[in-house]
């Protein structure tokens, strides 16, 4: 099937999906705990019979059972090197059921393993499992692909990625989302789309999360963004316990009222996951079959994303700032860190541009005695963990913003694509490969242009060349390409005739670097100011600058203040009483005499009352918490003084943040880990006696899932707390479980299941710790799980989350 043929389809529909698969096969008899693929293919009548019953309902595309077929999977049950035979057999079976009447989508899903630098799996390592799939998938005759039920953006990148350089078949893409509406990394539905869509998916959606009406609020947003049509495939409500059994209580006729409402709301696609059946399908079918389908967005949004948040660029909008500070030019104390590969000042200049009001950081690493490449995929995965500014790419060199663009959980900026040949050919196929945004600076292989007039026509040049591969004039900013007003005297009006150019007659969005325009004047700052405020006038979009250069930015805040640009009233009185509240008490000065001598440094210090350990935790700085934790041992701090003070008081202000949505999984991760630093080079000076030792916890996954990413974070957290955590792992049978509570004396047992199909088992365990006199509380999570699940099955506790669990711990222990 083409994407063209795709397209159309939509265009006609709305398509309908099949519906749940997992809890149709364990009604037909599928035990837990057995790898699914291998079970329908010794079982292949049943799982033919109820694909058959789907088509029969009205399905356009039937999901092949291809779901968890990847090697990281298969290897888990000894099958890895079944997958080309087992994922041939498992199209087929879907072909022999749709009978030419439905399309087949080769299914692909999470691996369980976590990417770094959360977990060890690295990202070019997963798009080689999923590319090893692709291929196989693709050549035995799949119409098209569905990369479903993802938690993490990062992942649906891997898998995109993976399947185009395997194919141009469509692809589908839908995630599954908490109730907070964000994914587990904390990506939101509208970031996913934009990421998504411009990497090349054919379809974004949701599916799993929830029933029905609460994907309706979702899919509005996602239509807010797409340009290429939304997936809904909710479930059929959420999950309750009737007589010991997981039962779904939304019945077909309420779930296609509810599908109504959500082809209202901008899907075009539809169709069930879990608790639904071939019924189910046949109502919807009949409730949506007249329906109008939703148009997507015929002309993009400009939107650059980080994994956790979206920055729009409009051509009338707020004035935007690309932080330039991480960058080792000129910096030498930067220049050294970055010689020993520290990414300390990296760090925490990412946090004060951020803070200062940057909209974008701008990153490069072009410097001598370093391995370039390396070090800008090192920045980006400890940029990306610590803020969650979008990036700019800025390299000279062709195959380092490849390398970056590649590994970037988001959508990009780079930083730049000139009309020289070398550039143009080479780095415009790879912006539109990776769906990155592009400053596009108007020089050509003859050097600067020698008027406004010729500066045009390259930029004309440029975006031409775009648009003919594909890609649209919404990906393009222009540098007005700033001269030195000594060496000129027109160079600031001519850049105000670029930019009035680029805004009135292209509809293009400007940027420039500021700060060559005053080059050898004296008092700069006053220069830049100035000519500022009136490219803005002029129409400029956005600039590279320091953000805590105060009078550029309040200028900044002002200009747009006298623009009447949208709430800039409220933004210039926010920014005000921030910094008087900054500034409180302080004598302030805006413009110095001279620059400060530590203008290349991070900011030192830390804020009043947070001494630099619980700094270094709160931020995450693996590579500084040692070096501060030694110093406060110098100075006298006892042991178990730096935990109680420092890293306990830290790490529940994480947790604070992590509530407040303020900090997602992977700050969370990033703080935990750091801590656990700490606490495993203090722990060996501590004298405990057995009294002063903390309870024992027995954690484990539950039998039949094999999902660790929020067992392994609890495990995480409850050892920084001091605990001692024996972690069995996942797909632990109820016995072990037991078993090794009662041997080590364990005080509390924590279960986790993340599916719908695995939770009664913790049921099991609740029952068996009863009959063998098992007297450790036993606490309960994951994403199916709930307060009232808990209180079913008799368990002594549910927690939503690592920080949660931790607090739900010391409650129990305490009582």
């Amino acid at each position: 099937m083409t994407k063209a043929e795709f397209k159309k389809l939509v265009e006609n529909g709305p398509v309908i999906l099949d519906g749940a698969t997992g809890t149709n096969l364990q009604k037909a008899g599928m035990p837990v705990g057995v790898c699914p693929e291998q079970w329908i293919l010794e079982n292949p009548d049943i799982m033919i019979k109820l694909q058959e019953d789907y088509v029969a309902a009205g399905t356009d595309i039937l999901y092949a059972p291809t779901f968890t077929a990847n090697r990281i999977k298969l290897e888990e049950y000894g099958l890895a090197d079944r997958l080309e035979e087992m994922n041939r057999e498992l199209i087929a079976l879907s072909q022999k059921a749709a009978q030419g009447k439905a399309l087949v989508a080769a299914d692909m899903t999470m691996t369980g393993q976590q990417l770094y630098p959360i977990g060890d799996l690295m990202f070019e390592d997963l798009v080689d499992v999923y590319k090893e799939q692709a291929e196989v998938v693709a050549d035995a005759g799949a119409d098209l692909f569905v990369v479903e039920t993802m938690m993490s953006l990062q992942e649906c990148r891997a898998a995109v990625i993976a399947i185009r350089e395997v194919c141009d078949l469509p692809i589908m893409v839908s995630l599954t989302y908490n109730p907070d509406g964000r994914t587990l990394y904390g990506t939101d539905p509208a970031t996913a789309t934009v990421v998504l869509q411009s990497l090349g998916a054919d379809a974004i959606g949701i599916n799993c999360s929830t029933g029905p009406e609460d994907m309706i609020e979702p899919v509005e947003k996602m239509a807010e963004y797409a340009t290429i049509p939304i997936l809904a495939k909710p479930n059929a409500g959420l999950p309750e316990l009737e007589n010991g059994v997981t039962v779904y209580k939304t019945g077909p006729e309420e779930f296609a009222s509810c599908g109504k409402k959500l082809v209202e709301a901008g899907a075009s696609i539809i169709g069930g996951c879990c608790g639904t059946t071939p019924e189910h399908i046949r109502a919807l079918k009949e409730a949506v079959k007249d329906m109008p389908v939703h148009k997507p967005l015929t002309q993009k949004r400009r939107i650059l994303t980080s994994e956790r948040k979206l920055v729009e660029i409009t051509l009338d909008g707020n004035f935007m700032v690309i932080g330039e500070r991480i960058n080792p030019t000129g910096k030498k104390k930067l220049q050294a860190e970055l010689r020993e590969g520290s990414l300390n000042m990296v760090r925490q200049m990412a946090l004060d541009q951020e803070e200062n009001g940057a909209a974008i950081l701008d990153v490069n690493m072009g410097m001598n005695g370093i391995d370039e490449k390396e070090m800008m995929i090192n920045t980006i995965y400890e940029v990306t963990s610590t803020v969650d500014c979008p990036l700019c790419i800025d390299s000279s060199h062709v195959d380092i913003i490849e390398a970056a663009l590649r590994i970037y959980p988001g959508r990009a900026l780079i930083n730049s694509i000139s009309m020289e040949k070398e550039k143009m050919d080479k780095l415009l196929p790879i912006a539109e490969k990776y769906g990155a945004m592009f400053i596009l600076l108007p020089l050509s292989d003859a050097g600067l242009p020698n008027d406004s007039e010729e500066k045009h026509a390259i930029i004309r040049t440029v975006m031409e060349q775009a648009i003919k591969i594909g890609m649209s004039k919404e990906d393009i900013i222009v540098d007005g390409l700033v001269a030195t007003i000594g060496a000129n005297p027109r160079a600031a009006i001519e850049c105000y005739e670029t930019f009035s150019y680029c805004k009135n007659e292209l509809g293009l969005p400007t940027a420039c670097g500021l700060s060559n325009i005053s080059f050898g004047l004296p008092e700069r700052t006053y220069v830049n100011t100035a000519f500022l405020t009136m490219a803005i006038a002029h129409g400029l979009t956005m600039a590279i600058a320091n953000p805590s250069q105060e009078l550029l930015m309040n200028a900044a805040f002002a200009s747009d203040l006298l623009l009447a640009r949208e709430e800039s009233d409220i933004r210039y009185i926010e920014r005000m009483n921030m910094l008087a509240e900054k500034y409180a008490g302080q004598e302030r000065v805006l413009v110095p005499v001279k620059k400060a001598a530590a203008d290349d440094q991070a900011k030192p210090g830390s804020q009043e009352g947070r001494s630099a350990i619980f700094e270094a935790v709160l931020k995450g700085n693996k590579g500084g918490i040692l070096d501060e934790v030694k110093k406060a041992l110098a100075d006298g701090e006892k042991p178990d003084e730096i935990i109680n003070h420092h890293l306990i008081p830290a790490i529940n202000e994480v947790g604070v943040l992590f509530d407040k949505q303020k900090y997602f999984l992977p700050q969370l991760i990033s703080s935990a880990n750091t801590m656990k630093m700490a606490i495993e080079y203090v722990e060996p000076m501590l004298e405990r006696n057995d009294a002063e030792q903390k309870a024992t916890i027995v954690v484990a996954t539950v039998e039949g899932d094999i999902h660790d990413i929020g067992k392994n974070l609890v495990v995480l957290m409850l050892k920084n707390y001091g605990y001692n955590v024996i972690d069995l792992g996942k797909d632990v049978p109820a016995s072990l479980i037991v078993e090794t509570a009662l041997k080590e004396h364990a005080k509390v047992i924590g279960l986790s299941a993340l599916m719908t199909t695995t939770m009664m088992r913790m049921k099991d365990v609740v029952e068996l710790a009863k009959e063998m006199g098992c007297d450790s509380k036993i606490v309960i999570g994951g994403a199916a799980i709930n307060e009232s699940f808990a209180d079913e099955i008799g368990a002594d506790g549910y927690s939503k989350d690592a920080a949660d669990c931790v607090k739900l711990v010391d409650r129990l222990l305490e009582e």
